[in-house]
């Protein structure tokens, strides 16, 4: 480490000496003052000041860092199909779409490089409903429904498809009357607030985890032929073109249906990407 000694009629002086010869700025050295020095005074004979000023150590720059490959894009999608897998429980079936809007504007993206596995996983049995815990949900939802000044009847079934959610729900509660667009909302989001208050409700009077369906006067069953349709169309202009087509933004459990819908294709592979509520299915051509 370099070292310099030198000396000048202040402290300044000798320290501006020793970073000249080192050629070295005063941040870059340590300086260390040995004497201060004494001015000549009456023709008594002065003492210079003496500095040593030593160059700092210098870290070595890191290494340069290789940059992080870029994910393969099948792969990223593969994780995403994993994720909607996970979120697509009873909380997620909460959410609704309006029939008629059938996700007809399309977005077309570029097809991917390998074909991406099929992501499958045994789901928790969802446990039967007792007599008591349907009657118990039946009064609520006759109770929120009343507090809504709306006048119509309840009545309780066994789910059916993928669309009541089944395999995911104990009961479908339907609520029937007539003018009942106010419970459903715009894009069934009515609908969705209906049946998670519902559950929430009935968990806390039962003290254990519930799941119901509602719906109203058949609506979650036409949204689900209506997106029935749409896969099935999106599938066959798909293994027509060659190329991927990604559907408008859909909740957890309508982009259920897409996913089984076209689950036994043998041309086709549905994924889900996004986040949030801009979640969207992505159907690509099996490679």
């Amino acid at each position: 480490m370099a070292s310099v000694e030198a000396e000048g009629r202040t402290v300044n002086e000798a320290t501006e000496k020793a970073l000249e010869e080192l050629g070295l700025r005063k941040d870059q050295a340590d300086i260390e003052v040995l004497s201060e020095g004494r001015p000549r005074l009456l023709g008594f004979r002065g003492e210079p000041a003496k500095v040593r000023v030593t160059a700092k150590a210098v870290a070595p720059p890191p290494p340069p860092r290789a940059p992080a490959p870029e994910p393969d894009e099948e792969e990223e999608l593969a994780d995403e199909e994993e994720f909607d897998e996970d979120d697509e429980d009873y909380e997620d079936d909460e959410e609704g779409e309006d029939e008629g809007d059938e996700g007809e504007e399309e977005e077309e993206i570029a097809p991917p490089v390998r074909q991406a596995p099929r992501v499958e996983r045994e789901r928790t049995p969802v446990p039967e409903a007792s007599a008591e815990d349907i009657d118990a949900a039946l009064g609520v939802l006759e109770d929120l429904v009343r507090l809504m000044g709306v006048d119509a009847t309840v009545v309780a079934r066994v789910p059916e498809t993928a669309g009541d959610g089944l395999g995911m729900i104990q009961a479908v509660l339907d609520i029937e009357g007539e003018d009942l667009g106010l419970l459903i909302g715009r894009r069934g989001q009515t609908l969705a607030s209906l049946q998670y208050l519902l559950n929430l409700i009935v968990a806390r009077q039962l003290d254990k985890r519930v799941a119901f369906g509602v719906d109203v006067d058949g609506y979650r069953r036409r949204r689900e032929e209506a997106l029935v349709s749409l896969a099935k169309r999106t599938a066959t202009r798909v293994r027509q073109t060659g190329r991927s087509v990604t559907l408008e933004p859909m909740p957890p459990n309508e982009r259920r249906i897409i996913h089984i819908t076209l689950e036994e294709d043998p041309n086709v592979i549905t994924v889900s990407i996004g986040e949030g509520e801009g979640r969207k299915v992505a159907v690509t051509p099996a490679r």
